[in-house]
């Protein structure tokens, strides 16, 4: 099967399905312009995703805004530096159960069935072809280089999006219904040890999301902080641009082994942990921060048979210090001195480090507010996630906030304390999607309940108009 041929496919699929039928949500109208019923701000993986789900069930009105370049949405060409994806590749996605839409369809329909069978894991680069290829088959709603800079809740219901678009005059979007598909970093920021940030000069480090220019590190000892596979992604890129030397500094004593995902993929705990007590999702995400997930065989493999590759196990950097020769790092294992420093320490998750939600961040629930974990499950990082509904909705700390807040869905790595393994991992989205859709699509109706029932106990259209007469014989 060709590529056209795929494409041909999936139009016959979803018109099977009567995809693209009529909107059923009633228009608002406002005098600053257009109200879309939806706005998700971000086009990766999870937007697009969360545009399709929508488009299934008749909710039209909707566009998808990204910050990025066409075909650069999401970290994929951007700071992802791993060769593969680290999710099994028989586990399906954003395809939302059309086998047509899968990422196998669509690797099968240019290199065969047998292609697909010499496959490991899948290429980052393909997966990222994969999510062009999706959006343009299914003509997503998409405007890109348009950055959402303040979500302001105005009167009934409508938020109004302050933007900047490159190249046009666009100031704000209207929207009901607001998504924040906005990825890894999109609940908060990446951390960078203010160690680092307040003793070194910026052109001495950069944390592993940042664009970095590995051809002025040619020749040069590199230092990288961090146990995950990130860390070990970065190590090996650096490595195959012609870094001498990359360390890898890691606090534990041991690399961890067990990769919870794993399990959480084979149980049913990503489909169904909305249906746990809180109590539950707390312990579980604690244990879940405490096992982290360790590098693949393959990325540890791969960076550690370069022989400019060095491990430091049990090293917590202490302090650090610029010098002449460059960055001196301060380690329990001793002293060392690199030309630059690569920072993998991950993110923290709070509503509060997010701008663009300056306005309804004192209203927004953690999980602080609504739950108060026993000592030995307790986590700060875990308390400052929102506390979100099952269907990724904002709740808020007191009723003053309920209006402000209604209408706000949090579809980033900052819902997996509330909703588990969804927005977070390319594992969790298949059974993420459709709840957001869901919630969302709710929402939207309840919102308009008076009006859509009193249209319903008012409609009077006969539908039967056949008439029956008795035959004149019969009648005798």
């Amino acid at each position: 099967m060709s590529l056209e041929a795929l494409n041909e496919r999936v139009k016959n699929d979803l018109a099977y399905l009567s995809f693209g039928g009529a909107n059923w949500v009633r228009p608002r109208e406002h005098a600053d312009g257009h109200v879309y019923d939806v706005v998700i701000v971000g086009g990766g993986q999870s937007g697009l995703g969360a545009a399709f789900g929508l488009l299934r069930e008749r909710i039209s009105n909707i566009v998808v805004i990204d910050e990025n370049a066409s075909g650069l949405e999401g970290p994929w060409e951007t700071y992802a530096r791993m060769v593969t994806l680290r999710t099994p590749k028989h586990l399906t996605s954003i395809d939302l159960g059309i086998p047509s839409l899968t990422f196998r369809s669509w690797w099968e329909a240019q290199v065969g069935p047998e292609g697909w069978e010499e496959v490991d894991k899948i290429p980052r680069g393909d997966w990222m072809n994969y999510l062009r290829w999706y959006r343009k088959v299914l003509n997503l709603p998409v405007l890109n280089e348009v950055e959402m800079t303040l979500v302001e809740p105005i009167e009934n219901g409508i938020h109004r999006l302050h933007v900047n678009k490159a190249g046009a005059q666009m100031d704000v979007i209207l929207a009901r219904k607001v998504v924040f598909a906005t990825g890894i970093q999109g609940g908060g920021e990446w951390h960078m040890p203010s160690m680092i940030a307040d003793r070194l000069p910026r052109e001495l480090y950069a944390h592993t999301s940042e664009a970095i220019d590995f051809d002025r590190l040619k020749g040069k000892r590199v230092a990288v902080l961090g146990g995950g596979a990130s860390a070990f992604d970065n190590a090996s890129y650096a490595l195959s641009t012609g870094v001498a030397e990359a360390h890898v500094f890691v606090r534990r004593e041991q690399l961890p082994s067990i990769n919870p995902i794993r399990q959480m993929e084979q149980s049913g705990m990503i489909e169904r942990y909305h249906a746990l007590p809180v109590a539950d999702k707390y312990e579980v995400i604690s244990h879940f921060f405490k096992f982290n997930q360790p590098p693949t065989n393959d990325t540890f493999n791969r960076a550690a048979a370069w022989p400019g590759f060095e491990l430091h196990l049990n090293s917590p950097w202490l302090s650090v210090e610029a010098s002449d020769q460059g960055a001196i790092v301060h380690t329990a294992q001793g002293a060392f001195t690199f030309d630059f420093l690569i920072i993998s320490t991950g993110l923290l998750s709070d509503p509060a480090l997010r701008p663009e939600l300056k306005l309804v961040e004192p209203y927004i629930a953690r999980w602080k507010d609504c739950y108060q974990a026993p000592p030995e499950h307790r986590n700060a990082l875990l308390d400052a996630h929102p506390y979100l509904s099952s269907g990724f909705a904002m709740t808020s700390r007191s009723e003053q906030g309920e209006k402000p807040l209604h209408g706000l869905f949090v579809f980033n790595y900052s819902a997996l304390a509330s909703c588990g393994l969804s927005a977070s991992a390319i594992s969790g989205t298949k059974s993420a999607v459709p709840k957001l859709v869901s919630a969302i699509a709710d929402q939207l109706f309840l919102d308009d309940r008076e009006i859509i029932l009193q249209q319903f106990y008012a409609y009077e259209e006969q539908e039967f108009t056949a008439t029956w007469v008795k035959s004149a014989a019969l009648a005798e």
